[in-house]
């Protein structure tokens, strides 16, 4: 027999259709390598914008700083960073990784062979895995570009925080309906972000993000896999 008690409040049936909704945003979600020219209205920017802004941070003190580029503004971004790629610049405000190891090694080479893959790149073609990599730096035709920076003196938690943005930012945008690549790519070319930008020393250029409507292409075929939560998470009962 079914009691009140075995049947889901409302408050819970909201909950688990908005998990679901969640849930399924997150693994619809992938980076977009290839965009339509097609700009996004300002409204839906400016919608997907305020969105993220609920991003929790440390203190409430929000220290994500974002320059939006459209246009002919986005173009000469671009030809910008090609300039200084071609000449050999990498110059990053947040060091890189100084190696890959195990598992993240693993991972890393997973993911670009499989995009490599499905571009029809094989392994040892070097000038096309080269051409391909450039595609960073034209934003893969995406319209729009976010480059997203911090106040120096908050440190490494701001980037934290940071990220945090960026995520909640490409949740809403897949929820939009656009499509976005998070790129650390454009970060490493950071003395030439604060110059073209304007940007001062007391800033720390953390990522971009490419952002526009995807098209069809080989590349949005491609798709990562995510670790068993075996392999991630440790449980502790006593």
């Amino acid at each position: 027999m079914t009691t009140a008690a075995d049947v889901p409040s409302r408050e819970a049936q909201a909950a688990e259709t908005e998990f679901d909704m969640v849930d399924r945003l997150l693994r619809r979600r992938h980076s977009c390598r290839a965009f339509s020219s097609t700009p996004v209205p300002h409204e839906t920017l400016t919608s997907l914008l305020d969105s993220a802004q609920r991003t929790a941070s440390w203190c409430n003190v929000q220290p994500w700083q974002v320059v939006v580029t459209s246009g002919t503004a986005t173009e000469r971004f671009s030809s910008a960073l090609l300039t200084a790629v071609m000449g050999g610049s990498v110059d990053p405000d947040i060091p890189a990784p100084t190696e890959y190891r195990g598992a993240y090694k693993a991972r890393r080479r997973e993911s670009g062979l499989g995009l490599y893959s499905s571009l029809g790149i094989p392994p040892d073609d070097h000038e096309a895995r080269t051409k391909q990599t450039l595609e960073n730096f034209r934003f893969f035709g995406a319209p729009h570009v976010l480059v997203i920076h911090s106040e120096a003196a908050l440190g490494p938690y701001a980037h934290v925080d940071v990220g945090g943005y960026i995520a909640n930012l490409l949740l809403a945008a897949e929820a939009l309906g656009l499509a976005a690549i998070p790129q650390a790519a454009i970060a490493m070319q950071s003395s030439l972000v604060h110059e073209h930008f304007g940007l001062g020393a007391d800033r720390v250029v953390v990522a971009a993000i490419s952002l526009g409507y995807e098209a069809e292409h080989p590349a949005n075929v491609f798709r990562t896999d995510r670790a068993d939560l075996a392999e991630v998470v440790t449980w502790v009962s006593s």
